[in-house]
């Protein structure tokens, strides 16, 4: 969180009537195993694939689990075992659903930034209360 690190957000995909969305996750393995959630909603499940390379090529890998969370059925978590380093996740959604915790991360960070940024203004006035202006002269 900021300011130790810049916060990134996924951008919400606007859910269309008769709109699918095709996208695809490049995914690190640890150890052989990645484990994550999907970084959109409303993943159609039977669509969910994964290979070694980008859009559809390299091997496919079968080993992996979709699950979803009970208080969030929107939500998607994949844990995929291969001997793979990187793996590509495809799948379709025909949007996001934006939920309470997607507002509360803003409203986090808003926050974190705020406090920030008073406590380098208070910083500079500390620092600005060490030197005068003597009002100067204009020719």
């Amino acid at each position: 969180m900021y300011p130790s690190e810049v916060d990134k957000f996924i951008e919400k995909l606007n859910k269309v009537d008769g709109n699918t969305y095709v996208l695809e996750e490049e995914v690190t393995l640890t150890n052989g195993v990645y484990e994550g959630e999907l970084k959109h909603d409303n993943v159609s499940n039977t669509s969910v694939r994964v290979y070694t390379g980008p859009k559809l090529s390299g091997d496919k890998i079968g080993n992996f689990i979709l699950s979803t969370p009970s208080l969030m059925p929107w939500k998607r978590i994949i844990k995929i075992f291969s001997n793979a380093e990187k793996v590509y996740i495809s799948y379709e959604t025909p949007g996001d659903t934006v939920e309470a915790e997607d507002i509360n991360k803003l409203q986090e960070c808003i926050v974190a930034i705020e406090t920030e940024l008073n406590r380098h203004e208070e910083d500079l006035s500390v620092h600005l209360r060490n030197y005068s202006i003597d009002g100067g002269s204009f020719v």
